[in-house]
């Protein structure tokens, strides 16, 4: 989960924050370990969102680098956690219609063995090698999961290891590709567990599980965020953005920024609406309780 910088200037203000007889309610839905922080609050940029979200899994390394029930358990709880309707009325907001929803296509493994550490030029590299038949580019993320022991860089293999990597917090990072297909949109993330990746439940598929819920949540509400940076002090770079926040990031940077070393009150397993159980997830931003939120019963 990297925190992108960006130096922005918001385009255009959009205010959701509680001014009516429901205050109470939405204070209540808050999470209560954070004060509201409406500076905070995202900002609507003229660059696209995903509204109707397919993803798909792809394990890297081959099938003896995984556990068949790291991968059976992985792909229940992004497939539950991405299309339960209450963890969906938080982002329901961020939608003109207010109605997100999600398809999982089943998830594949690669074979061919990894380096130590992969390299963000190394995953686009894999990105663009990947078969995208089938899909609607436009719509789509494509996760790639790392092996166990596998060192996620959020830098190019040209800078002899410079840049944060999965042993010092980072979890994952979603970005985008264009090629002879067009436009590939992707998240990557490390198998967290222990001293590598975010480490905070005790089963590593747990903590893998969050942190892909978080890159999924960002890039359906900020696809192209990668342009934006790419695209630098350039004039109109922002207009790559979709929701951001000029003071935070995006949706799932910001609870975890401010959370510190309160994992804890963002990092959770929460009851799904169907009744089948709970999900570890990481809980969002909310522009309208202007704090992390999550599941509700009722769209603000």
């Amino acid at each position: 989960m990297s925190s992108t910088a960006l130096s922005t200037t918001p385009i255009t203000s959009v205010a959701i924050a509680p001014d009516t007889a429901e205050a109470e309610r939405y204070r209540a839905a808050r999470v209560e370990a954070f004060p509201p922080e409406p500076d905070l609050n995202l900002r609507r940029y003229p660059g696209r969102i995903i509204q109707d979200l397919v993803f798909t899994n792809v394990y890297l390394g081959g099938t003896s680098a995984w556990s068949a029930d790291d991968i059976g358990h992985i792909d229940a709880a992004l497939a539950e956690a991405m299309s339960d309707l209450h963890l969906n009325n938080v982002l329901a907001q961020y939608y003109p219609d207010g109605f997100p929803t999600t398809t999982f296509k089943p998830s594949r493994v690669l074979e061919g063995p990894l380096p130590d550490r992969i390299y963000r030029d190394t995953i686009e590299h894999l990105v663009s090698a990947t078969d995208v038949s089938g899909f609607d580019l436009a719509t789509s993320v494509f996760c790639y999961f790392l092996p166990r022991g596998t060192v996620l860089v959020d830098g190019s293999s040209d800078d002899h290891g410079d840049g944060v990597d999965s042993e010092h917090g980072l979890g994952g990072y979603h970005g985008s590709v264009h090629g002879a297909p067009g436009t590939v949109y992707y998240a990557v993330g490390a198998f967290s567990e222990g001293s590598n990746g975010i480490g905070f439940f005790r089963e590593g598929w747990k903590n893998t599980s969050a942190v892909f819920y978080h890159e999924l949540c960002e890039a359906r509400t900020d696809p192209d965020v990668e342009d934006a940076i790419r695209a630098g002090d350039a004039p109109h770079a922002t207009d790559a953005l979709g929701w951001y926040s000029p003071r935070g990031g995006e949706i799932g940077d910001i609870p975890l920024e401010e959370a510190g070393s309160k994992l804890g009150a963002v990092l959770v397993e929460v009851p799904l609406a169907s009744g089948g159980g709970t999900v570890p997830v990481q809980l969002m931003w909310s522009n309208a309780v202007s704090g992390p939120e999550g599941p509700i019963a009722t769209k603000h």
